[in-house]
């Protein structure tokens, strides 16, 4: 039950190319440090980090062709 102590939420970052990267973690700064241990170096310096946009997991179907 110690998950549910510890909400996570869905982000948007903006990326270089005009798509978005999708991230998840407690907080924004959470959500990129995730998106660290998953990319690459290169694929990081695409990442805008302090451009994002928090949504639900409900509301993700709607930004599916925005994903880069």
């Amino acid at each position: 039950m110690g998950s549910f102590n510890n909400p996570h939420f869905l982000y948007l970052f903006d990326l270089k190319n005009g798509k978005k990267k999708l991230a998840y973690g407690r907080s924004p700064e959470d959500a990129l440090d995730i998106l660290r241990s998953r990319l690459s170096p290169e694929e990081m310096a695409e990442v805008f980090p302090d451009r994002y946009l928090k949504i639900t997991q409900r509301s993700l179907q709607e930004h599916v062709d925005e994903l880069g």
